[in-house]
């Protein structure tokens, strides 16, 4: 075989790699081998926690539904227990974005369950 000598490939990998290390703290930003040791945790890291951020806000969302319907004589997982009863296909987003901005809506939907 033909010896391939990969010069300006290497250095277009290496330009790469850095640019997308740029802004990490130490030998991290500089050095080819712990920029591609850095990207690929940073990658893994980012890939999790996409994950991780749906569940936090359900979560959240969770928190705001039941705190809005505390004063309302339910609890969250009563409120929820009766929606799946009566067959009323709403959201826990939905639900909480009701609870926030629209509380008259949501004790629209409360008056219902009871």
């Amino acid at each position: 075989m033909t010896r391939v000598k990969k010069a300006t490939n290497a250095l277009k990998n290496r330009r790469s790699v850095l640019r997308q290390a740029k802004g990490f703290r130490f030998r991290r930003s500089k050095t080819e081998r712990a920029a591609n040791e850095a990207l690929a945790h940073a990658g893994a890291y980012a890939f999790a926690h996409r994950r991780d951020k749906k569940g936090q806000f359900r979560r959240l969302w969770n928190v705001k539904i039941n705190a809005a319907a505390r004063p309302l004589g339910l609890s969250y997982s009563r409120l929820i227990d009766s929606m799946k009863k009566k067959g009323m296909a709403l959201d826990r987003k939905t639900l909480a974005h009701l609870a926030e901005f629209k509380p008259e809506a949501f004790k629209k939907v409360v008056d219902m369950l009871k």
